[in-house]
């Protein structure tokens, strides 16, 4: 007996509607002093989206799927890396800017 496990795209447009309602209930409540830490776990995230991405370019049998996936790669990659330039100016910030005072 052969079991489909491919999503219709009805069922991924829901999916993709209900992350990004949830994703933007969450974050809206999100005090400031919180926003470094949760800028690392975000970087986390966007690690994951590069391993599914690339799963996704490597798996890929269509010339369009290839560029889907390649750009994927190349914007989930982009998107990690700026988070952590982010995530470092917040912590500059934080820094104090001189030495100490007696």
């Amino acid at each position: 007996m052969a079991i489909d496990t491919s999503m219709t795209w009805l069922v991924a447009l829901y999916i993709f509607m209900l992350a990004a309602f949830t994703g933007y209930e969450v974050i809206s409540r999100v005090p400031s002093i919180l926003h470094t830490p949760l800028m690392s776990g975000s970087n986390f995230i966007h690690g994951i989206v590069v391993v599914g991405a690339l799963h996704a370019l490597i798996n890929a049998t269509s010339l369009f799927a290839q560029v889907v996936g390649f750009l994927g790669v190349a914007l989930g990659a982009a998107n990690a890396a700026g988070g952590y330039v982010v995530t470092d100016r917040m912590l500059a910030m934080f820094k104090s800017s001189g030495g100490k005072k007696d």
